[in-house]
């Protein structure tokens, strides 16, 4: 039986008999959301030889510790999550005495309790994704996989013992790891790995670093009743996001209790009797039962041996590919975040299906990467959809249009909590046409995902207006903004002299 696939980025037409000589048709090292996906689809699109490695589970990671279901499931969105939701209910015990809830004065966390619950959980996950692969029919090896060849790789099972086998195509699907910054008793430091699987709750939190992970933390930590001080180098956390929503999400930290520290890094940490001292660059010293490194991540490439075979990575060691997820070597292939181009595992999950059916399905397709939705889940949360203010300007050849709504969500007018939703829609001037959204408030991942389908169908500012809102709803505020708040010149925008 004839089939379709890419190769050296021509389709070409293949069988049965020319593909008999390979132990696999496809063989994933990396069973994260990117590498199952993958993996899945490909036997669903026809590929009759299917196999998988991924190294044995833990809820720490390490070079040779990893588990089925990858960092998002393990040891990233999934528990993360979960501590989110536990870490938001002090403060809505909190708002329900003002809705006539009776409690007592002190309420009491168990920390314990929510980590077993979430190890249980992820534990059920990581069986999921098992059963996921048995019932697709893919073949899953525990153990650490390498490339050997263009077209093998070698898994080195607990024991030691070493496999080796042939595929016509290789994915990389290896994702990444955390990475702590060179500073004196820097092994003093936990990472978000650590972070999630804490024997005890920490009383005194210290976390560096201005990314979603770091702002996640602080607000878990401090929603459990810690004591937490975040440090990061600019003036706002959450580089990349839209300014204004940046301004917000600190007012809200600042808010609830979080002591922030802009332009300010850690300089060394020192063990005492009395917990962990670290140095600031300002010459500061504070003491904390933990601090949390939550500085960036790396891809996870180095032990592929990739240069053996000659596959091409950057500086950081991401892996290079083109716009259909292929490497210079042509059987090799790579996607999720070891390549470090979109790191989302809903992205990852794009890649991988696009993959399979380039590879499979014989439908080339490229992964999108416009108007990818995202969250970041500080309390409340942040989400976005399309272009910042700032990206918008940048890129615009006319004028942008920017409507804001900033308000005191209905239960805050009785639980008495100052802290307001903002809203943001960035328009072209020319066209209408919505460039991107924002919000942070309570609930915004749910109202994003929605607003995301509308900006990723062209919806214009007109259709926005006319769309009936759901109220009384915080949602109903995109659908009512009818002035402007600024207009601002593209940056691209024809000058006159006039």
């Amino acid at each position: 039986m004839a089939r379709k696939m890419l190769i050296d980025g021509v389709l070409s037409q293949t069988n049965e008999a020319e593909e008999a000589h390979f132990d696999f048709d496809l063989f994933v090292i990396g069973a994260g959301s990117g590498g199952v996906r993958a993996s899945r689809f490909a036997t669903n699109f026809g590929a009759k030889k299917v196999g998988i490695c991924e190294l044995p589970f833990h809820p720490i990671s390490s070079e040779v510790i990893g588990g089925v279901g990858g960092t998002c499931v393990i040891r990233g969105c999934v528990p993360k999550k979960i501590l989110v939701y536990g870490a938001s209910f002090g403060g809505e015990l909190e708002d329900a005495r003002n809705y006539g809830w009776e409690l007592n004065e002190n309420l009491d966390f168990n920390w314990k309790k929510l980590l077993k619950k979430k190890t249980d959980e992820i534990l059920r996950l990581n069986g999921i994704y098992k059963r996921l692969l048995s019932n697709a029919g893919v073949k899953l090896y525990e153990g650490e996989g390498r490339i050997s060849g263009p077209n093998e790789v070698e898994v080195t099972q607990l024991d030691g013992t070493k496999l080796r086998y042939s595929a016509k195509h290789i994915l990389i699907a290896t994702g990444s790891r955390a990475q702590r910054p060179d500073i004196p008793g820097q092994e003093l430091a936990i990472t978000s790995d650590e972070a999630l699987s804490l024997e005890e709750m920490p009383k005194r939190a210290i976390v560096l670093g201005g990314g979603y992970i770091a702002v996640e933390f602080a607000s878990i930590w401090r929603g459990m009743g810690a004591s937490v001080d975040l440090f990061f180098r600019k003036e706002l956390p959450l580089r990349g996001f839209d300014d204004e929503m940046r301004a917000v999400v600190a007012r809200n930290l600042e808010g609830r209790g979080v002591n922030m520290h802009a332009r300010t890094s850690l300089t060394e940490l020192v063990k005492t009797e009395d917990g962990i001292k670290v140095r600031t660059d300002h010459g500061e010293e504070l003491v904390a039962d933990v601090v949390l490194f939550a500085t960036g991540r790396v891809p996870n490439s180095k032990r592929l041996n990739l240069e053996a075979v000659g596959v091409e990575v950057d500086k950081m060691g991401a892996i290079k590919v083109n716009e259909h997820s292929q490497t210079n070597i042509p059987s090799i292939w790579a996607i999720g975040d070891v390549t470090n181009r979109m790191n989302l595992t809903p992205v990852a999950l794009m890649e991988g299906t696009c993959f399979a059916k380039t590879v499979f399905g014989g439908e080339p397709t490229k992964p999108d990467y416009d108007h990818i939705p995202c969250a970041v889940f500080c309390i409340p949360p942040l989400s976005v959809v399309g272009l910042s203010e700032e990206q918008a300007i940048e890129q615009a050849n006319g004028d942008i249009l920017v409507f804001t709504s900033s308000f005191n969500p209905m239960r805050n007018t009785i639980s008495g909590r100052q802290e307001k939703t903002v809203m943001k829609l960035v328009v072209d001037a020319t066209t209408d046409k919505v460039l991107g959204a924002s919000m942070c408030g309570p609930d915004a991942a749910e109202i994003m995902q929605g607003i995301a389908i509308a900006i990723k169908c062209g919806a214009t500012k007109a259709q926005f207006d006319s769309t009936v809102g759901i109220h009384p709803s915080a949602a109903e505020e995109f659908v009512t903004m009818r002035s402007v708040s600024r207009r601002a010149e593209g940056a691209k925008k024809p000058k006159t002299n006039l």
